[in-house]
């Protein structure tokens, strides 16, 4: 019951940890998103950082990495964005494989109690006997409670871990749609320059 109870515990503190640190606005912070959305291109860079700066969130950190390494060419910058997202991503996981851990073991932790629990009643039958049947129906039902103990760990613990999985991969489809987004809008004139000279070229090729 011991280790059920350690496991309870923490299982209990990651679950109001996780449900904190990942509530959309904590994470994709607005006023991040909306930079991102109304931003004309690199002139915004400067303004932009300093806001992020000013936003403590993964999210914003991911952005940030983008704009300072603007001048990079765009294969480079969009690497160090994917950089940054994936060490942000490990921070929003953080935890997560404890509660998988937890949802695993406790059940087991659950039936080596009832285990150990009948092994004892068998104890006592060999000492007293089976004409004791209150000492002998009490013994199971007290050895029983360790696998009910481990289910109701394991049943919350397997709830919560899915959603919080889930909620991080849709943070991650977020990151991604506004760290496009934001490469797009930085090296826009070189799309539109690039653009322009393959339409010289296919005009003289034409010719």
């Amino acid at each position: 019951m011991i280790p059920l109870l350690l496991c309870s515990v923490l299982a209990l503190a990651i679950i109001i940890e996780k449900a904190y640190t990942l509530r959309g606005r904590r994470v994709i912070n607005p006023e991040i998103a909306g930079l991102v959305e109304h931003m004309h291109g690199g002139e915004d860079a400067l303004a932009s950082i300093a806001v992020c700066e000013r936003v403590d969130s993964p999210f914003a950190r991911v952005i940030k990495a983008g704009l300072a390494n603007r001048s990079l060419p765009r294969t480079e910058n969009v690497e160090m964005v994917q950089s940054t997202a994936r060490r942000e991503v490990g921070s929003l996981e953080r935890g997560l494989l404890i509660l998988e851990i937890i949802t695993g073991i406790s059940p087991l932790l659950g039936l080596l109690g009832t285990v150990l629990g009948i092994f004892h009643v068998f104890n006592v039958i060999v000492e007293r006997g089976v004409g004791e049947a209150s000492i002998l129906s009490g013994g199971i039902s007290e050895a029983l409670i360790t696998t009910i103990v481990g289910l109701f760990i394991a049943i919350p613990s397997l709830v919560a871990h899915s959603y919080f999985s889930k909620r991080v991969d849709d943070l991650v489809l977020e990151f991604e749609r506004y760290a496009n987004m934001l490469t797009h809008k930085l090296y826009a004139g070189e799309t539109n320059a690039a653009r322009e000279r393959l339409g010289v070229e296919q005009e003289e090729f034409t010719r």
